[in-house]
C-alpha cells in the first residue's frame, strides 16, 4: 500500500514550517518585550505597516502581481478580518486580562476548531490519525497551562477572549483553503494586513493611549517591536499563508502546535524562566502530534472485488 499523502503536510513546506515554528515561538518573549514599552495596539499597527511594506516590496522586486481581483476583494475582506483584526485584537486583550502571559497559549485551541471547521465546511475526513493528532497536542497544551488554570478561573473574560481568538484564527484558514485567491501568497498577505490592520490603526488613534515613537522606546522594547516588524510579520504570516493555501485546514491547524512549546523553551533563553517537567512532557506531545501530520499514513487497500474487477478488466 502506498503512502497517503492527500491528508498529511506536503512534504515541500516542511522547511518553510520550521522556520516558522522557530520564528512564530521565538516571538511569544519579543511579545513581552514590546508590551513593556507600547501600548498594545500602538505596537500592532507599527508590526502591520511594517510587514505589509516588506511583503509588497518582495512582490514588486519578484515582479509578482499585486492587484486584487475585483470578484476577490468582498473574500479578502473577510479573510483579512478574521485573521488580522479578530486575532490581534482579542488575544492581546486576552493576555493583558489574563493573570499570566502563559494565557496565549490558550490561543493554541486552534486545532480544535480548524479540524471540526475543515470537516465541516470542507468536508475534510476527520481520520483517526487526525482524531489522534487533536488528542496529543490538546494534552500537551494542558500541560502547557499547568497551574495556570487558576489564573483562567480568575479572569474568565481574558480565557475567553483568547479563545475567541483561537476561534477565528481556525476560521481563516478554512476560509483561505475554501476561497483559492488568483494572487500570489506575497501580495496576499501583505493585503490582508492592510485590510485587517486599518481597524487596528482607528482603534490606536482614537481610543488607545500611546505614541507611535520608536526613538522613545528603551533597548529591550525596542528590539522586540523590531523583531515583530521584521520577522513575526514579514516572514511568518507570509509563512503561514503559504502553509494554509497549501495544506488541509485540519493539517495546518495541527502543524502550528509546535509553536507555543518553543515559545516556552525561549521564554527561558530571553527571559530567564525556567522551564519545568511538564514543558518536557508537553514537548513530548506535541511532538506525536505532528507526527500525524507530517508522516503519511497508508492508503487503504481496495475491497476484493473491486481489485478482482478491476484484474478482469472492461467486458
Amino acid at each position: 500500500m502506498k503512502p497517503d499523502a492527500s491528508q498529511t503536510f506536503p512534504p515541500h513546506l516542511i522547511g518553510v514550517l520550521v522556520a516558522l515554528t522557530l520564528a512564530w515561538g521565538f516571538n511569544w518573549p519579543m511579545i513581552k518585550l514590546s508590551l513593556a514599552g507600547m501600548a498594545p495596539m500602538h505596537f500592532r499597527t507599527w508590526c502591520l505597516a511594517a510587514g505589509a511594506a516588506i511583503l509588497f516590496a518582495l512582490a514588486a522586486w519578484r515582479g509578482l502581481p499585486w492587484r486584487v481581483p475585483r470578484a476577490e476583494l468582498r473574500r479578502l475582506t473577510i479573510v483579512s478580518f478574521v485573521n488580522i483584526t479578530v486575532w490581534n485584537v482579542l488575544s492581546v486583550h486576552g493576555v493583558a486580562l489574563m493573570a499570566s502571559g502563559r494565557a496565549s497559549i490558550l490561543g493554541y485551541t486552534m486545532p480544535i476548531w480548524s479540524v471540526l471547521l475543515g470537516t465541516w465546511v470542507l468536508g475534510e475526513p476527520f481520520t483517526r490519525r487526525r482524531a489522534l493528532g487533536v488528542a496529543l497536542g490538546m494534552a500537551g497544551m494542558l500541560l502547557l497551562l499547568g497551574a495556570e488554570f487558576r489564573a483562567v478561573e480568575r479572569a474568565p473574560t481574558g480565557a475567553l477572549l483568547m479563545i475567541g481568538a483561537a476561534i477565528g484564527w481556525a476560521i481563516a484558514i478554512v476560509l483561505i483553503r475554501k476561497w483559492p485567491t488568483a494572487l500570489p501568497t506575497t501580495s496576499y498577505a501583505a493585503w490582508q494586513m492592510v485590510i485587517g490592520g486599518a481597524p487596528i490603526l482607528a482603534y490606536a488613534v482614537f481610543v488607545e493611549e500611546g505614541s507611535f515613537d520608536l526613538r522613545a522606546l528603551p533597548p529591550g522594547p525596542l528590539i522586540g517591536v523590531l523583531y515583530n516588524m521584521f520577522v513575526a510579520f514579514g516572514f511568518c504570516y507570509w509563512a503561514f499563508t503559504k502553509i494554509a493555501q497549501s495544506a488541509p485546514a485540519g493539517v495546518s491547524g495541527l502543524s502550528s502546535l509546535m509553536v507555543p512549546v518553543v515559545g516556552v523553551f525561549s521564554g527561558a533563553l530571553v527571559l530567564g524562566e525556567t522551564p519545568r517537567w511538564s514543558d518536557y512532557a508537553a514537548l513530548v506531545l506535541v511532538v506525536g502530534s505532528l507526527v500525524t501530520v507530517l508522516v503519511p499514513g497508508r492508503r487503504r487497500a481496495p475491497p476484493l472485488a473491486a481489485r478482482e474487477e478491476r484484474a478482469a478488466g472492461p467486458g
